[in-house]
């Protein structure tokens, strides 16, 4: 007889080659063939598993030792206290990205109305969880990958929030140019590629080989992108309009610069991730009726 235990134990042996989160990655595997919560098999070890489930268990945990991440094998990751669908072709919403959103919430009155964009919807992550957070919210989410897109409004739909997205295809704001929403958007959001493209190759083999190149590389430097975010996104908001960014290590201070070097930004803010990394960057667009007052840049945890 083969017990949740039985195979448990083999798993995190075989595993223990490729991954420090070996039981982890056991546990979350066989929960999600046996759809149950990881305290169920604490509870259940002995519980005899059919041959169907130990072929489909066996099956994933192979897909795991060749690198693949567990978010891919079971297309699902968790993010903001919602469920996401993802696959291979889609970035896997990172815990870190939660700071950008959090960081957001607390610059806003929620009793007002908001236009969003967020450019780089990937699997819609951020999209949605504002549109779910946003009461009155309105989000124009762009992405240059039609695959990404596809996914991004299976999750809109599967949270109910579709009547309130725009999904667009494009780069950066080209698609932006005939919305005729210039100089009137409240939040211009942002989590773009910001790897250096030299570096990529020597990202853990879960990122470097599965993850799609296109959300990755930010160019020689890893700042292309920011630079023509930070340029550009004046024209889009309105004054005092929000540009929040996350960024990756020791990119913050730069993208800062960018953004007071722009002259159109105020009240430049840095937020540090719980790892103590500085991760997002967020700036208000200087009322053009009032002299920019404020370009000192404020750092917080």
């Amino acid at each position: 007889m083969t017990t949740i235990h039985k195979v448990l134990k083999e798993a995190v042996c075989r595993l223990k080659e490729v991954t420090d989160t070996y039981l982890l990655d056991a546990q979350v595997i066989l929960c999600h063939i046996l759809k149950v919560e990881r305290l169920y098999l604490i509870i259940n070890k002995d519980r005899a598993l059919t041959h169907k489930e130990i072929l489909e268990y066996n099956k994933m945990i192979e897909k795991r030792l060749s690198g693949m991440p567990v978010q891919y094998i079971i297309a699902n990751q968790e993010f903001m206290g919602m469920d996401f669908y993802v696959e291979e072709g889609v970035l896997i919403p990172r815990p870190d990205t939660e700071i950008l959103i959090e960081k957001i919430l607390e610059s806003i009155d929620q009793s007002k109305k908001f236009t969003i964009v967020d450019i780089g919807t990937g699997s819609g992550a951020i999209t949605i969880s504002l549109a779910s957070l946003i009461k009155n919210s309105q989000i124009y989410s762009i992405d240059i990958s039609t695959k990404a897109l596809d996914i991004a409004r299976k999750n809109a739909n599967k949270h109910g929030v579709t009547s309130k997205i725009n999904f667009l295809k494009g780069s950066l704001f080209e698609p932006l140019e005939d919305m005729d929403i210039k100089g009137e958007v409240d939040i211009l959001v942002s989590n773009p590629p910001y790897i250096p493209s030299s570096e990529i190759g020597r990202l853990q083999i879960e990122v470097s080989r599965y993850e799609p190149r296109i959300a990755l590389d930010g160019g020689e430097d890893g700042l292309d992108f920011y630079r023509k975010i930070v340029n550009n996104a004046p024209e889009y908001l309105r004054p005092n309009g929000l540009l929040a960014l996350e960024v990756g290590h020791d990119q913050a201070r730069k993208v800062a610069d960018l953004m007071k070097g722009n002259n159109k930004y105020v009240d430049i803010q840095i937020t540090k991730d719980l790892a103590g990394i500085e991760r997002v960057v967020r700036g208000r667009k200087a009322d053009t009726r009032d002299q920019v007052r404020d370009t000192s840049l404020n750092c917080s945890n």
